[in-house]
């Protein structure tokens, strides 16, 4: 039964043995990319342009400016001295905060509103959340308030106004 001292060195002759094979065949393959460079004659330049003009640079139509690469920060680590630009997937070290005004680089509120509602105002006049009764069924007293589908007992009524709960008052 072999050892395992053995085996060990069995598999680094074979480990050596695969890499020789492989510097083998990279060298071949080398010595055909030179030869057929040789006969069309393609430059080690060209082929550089080639690779670089197909994935580097800025999209045809679009002007790349060193404004767009590069966005300053925004936010700062007091501990650290890690910045993050606001941009992206927020690092650990701001991620879990609730309030990110005090990681604000220049030390300003981000809030453009100074009143105690944390939340931003969405542009629109849509209004969120649950909404007064618009409208009653006399029979059930079910309400209605006018978003989202309508119920059945509305849903194929032509004049509305008579279930309105203002117009009965």
């Amino acid at each position: 039964m072999p050892t395992l001292e053995a085996i060990q060195t069995k598999i680094r002759r074979l480990q050596e043995q695969a890499e020789a094979i492989k510097a083998k065949k990279a060298s071949a393959t080398l010595d055909r990319i030179v030869g057929l460079m040789h006969e069309s004659g393609v430059t080690v330049a060209d082929i550089e342009a080639h690779l670089g003009g197909k994935k580097r640079g800025p999209k045809p139509g679009k002007k790349a400016t060193a404004a767009a690469a590069v966005v300053p920060a925004k936010y700062m680590n007091p501990k650290t001295g890690a910045t993050w630009s606001g941009r992206g997937r927020a690092p650990a070290w701001i991620a879990s905060a609730k309030n990110r005004d005090r990681f604000l680089v220049d030390g300003k509120s981000s809030n453009a509103s100074t009143s105690g509602s944390t939340k931003a105002k969405r542009p629109g006049n849509y209004a969120r959340g649950p909404q007064p009764a618009k409208y009653r069924d006399p029979e059930t007293g079910a309400t209605w308030s006018g978003r989202g589908p309508a119920p059945a007992w509305m849903a194929n009524v032509k004049d509305r106004g008579i279930f309105l709960i203002d117009a009965a008052a």
